[in-house]
């Protein structure tokens, strides 16, 4: 079993990087080389600007390579309850803005030429007790009569058509998501803007950020120094750098991965014969999908932990029980890889975007940024070059997290509230 991401293992690296010192100046730099910052890169330098995005690591090393390959709109949140804080226009808004995030990865893929499997399979929410097809039922009303018309419930006696396991209760099939091969999308992401003329450095962690005469920034790295008239924040849930305003507001929460050896196409079709995305209702769930050559990419938030090779395994063996629960007729099937990630968690779970003290960003996407982050990408590009109409996140509050200020140290706390809330719902 190979502790690395799959996306990453099964696809080219990205070949353009430069190799020369971070120095000059550009119109726009670029924290973070994921799937936000590449996206903003190619917008924003097919738009005309000088632009150099300054990566850590490796582009796409980090959430945009480590999730589970599924790009799926709908938002993580019940669209009533949502609606129910915020206003049924402003909740159906945003429902609509991840929408839109499914269109743009796809546009994005056929105009640059990207080769990634990207397949509109639609996606299932199942019910992993009977009293959560209730609910599901009761969602189903509203997003049926609002933004989602298309929907299909799936009732607990048809679940086999779906699903492959005696472990659901019925399900809605949302059939606008689709999922890709993450490695090869982020790779042809960063050639696409570097083709349009982007500078990407990675192994060049921004260390400093200075704000000169009210109007450009000096950004140091581990590489050099530049100056830039306008910087975009696309670092996800970083833990080091001068980003100590995002950190106070962004909760890194670890979730881990598992994909199986290639399964024979019978036994790919006995557990999921439709090929759709799928997550379950609990809080502490699942989330599962096959890839093109039949892996079975089977994730959840197993343990309310960081990512690190130890706790890695620890949570590849919870998955592995746990798939195994669903689905038994996998016993003999080989884990090939075994991963995890950080998802940038915010308390509300929606994503935030917008300028601060002149610096712009774009993050939070709390489990659901591969449509989003690319989304974003392209809105931030539209923002920067001065059209503030663009954004749909503008105008949400985003207060502290109470109680953090560095490393996530309640974690385990927030881990046994939702065990609890699963227990008992």
């Amino acid at each position: 079993m190979k502790l690395e991401p799959y996306w990453l293992a099964s696809a080219p690296r990205f070949g353009s990087a430069s190799t020369e010192p971070v120095a000059g100046k550009v119109d726009v730099a670029i924290v973070g080389g994921g799937f936000t910052g590449l996206s903003a890169a190619l917008a924003l330098a097919k738009a005309g600007a000088s632009v150099a995005v300054l990566e850590a690591g490796r582009v796409v090393g980090e959430a945009s390579g480590r999730n589970g390959g599924h790009c799926n709109n709908g938002l993580a949140h019940d669209l009533g309850g949502l609606a129910a804080s915020i206003g049924i226009e402003r909740a159906s808004a945003l429902y609509r803005a991840f929408d839109a995030g499914v269109d743009t990865v796809e546009a994005l893929i056929a105009r640059e030429g990207i080769d990634c499997d990207f397949i509109r399979t639609g996606k299932i929410k199942l019910a992993a007790k009977p009293s959560h097809f209730a609910k599901l039922l009761k969602s189903a009303e509203l997003l049926q009569a609002t933004v989602e018309p298309d929907l299909v419930v799936v009732k607990p006696g048809e679940i086999r058509g779906e699903i492959g396991s005696d472990g659901f209760h019925g399900g809605l099939v949302f059939p606008h998501g689709a999922h890709m091969h993450m490695g090869r999308f982020g790779a042809g992401l960063a050639e696409a803007a570097a083709r349009a003329g982007a500078v990407i450095q990675e192994s060049a962690p921004v260390t400093g950020l200075e704000r000169l005469n009210g109007q450009a920034h000096r950004v140091v790295t581990g590489r050099g120094t530049l100056e830039a008239g306008q910087v975009l924040l696309a670092t996800g849930a970083s833990r080091q750098g001068p980003f100590s305003w995002l950190r106070r507001r962004i909760v890194p929460v670890g979730s881990f991965i598992i994909a199986t050896e290639p399964l024979s196409a019978e036994l790919a079709a006995s557990i999921m014969p439709t090929r759709r995305t799928a997550t379950t209702t609990m809080n502490i769930g699942n989330y599962f999908r096959l890839t093109p050559d039949n892996r079975l990419i089977f994730g959840g938030r197993a343990r309310f932990a960081l990512s690190n090779p130890a706790s890695d395994v620890k949570s590849g063996e919870i998955l592995k029980a746990r798939m195994l629960e669903l689905f038994p007729q996998l016993a003999a099937t080989r884990i090939d890889y075994c991963w995890g990630g950080l998802v940038d968690m915010t308390a509300d779970r929606l994503p935030r975007a917008g300028e601060r003290d002149g610096l712009f960003y774009a993050t939070g996407y709390s489990g659901h940024g591969t449509q989003m982050s690319v989304h974003m990408g392209q809105i931030m590009a539209r923002v920067m070059g001065g059209d503030v109409t663009a954004n749909p996140l503008a105008g949400l509050d985003w207060p502290v997290v109470p109680g953090h200020f560095g490393p996530p140290w309640f974690l385990p706390f927030v881990g046994m509230y939702y065990k609890f809330q699963d227990w008992r719902s």
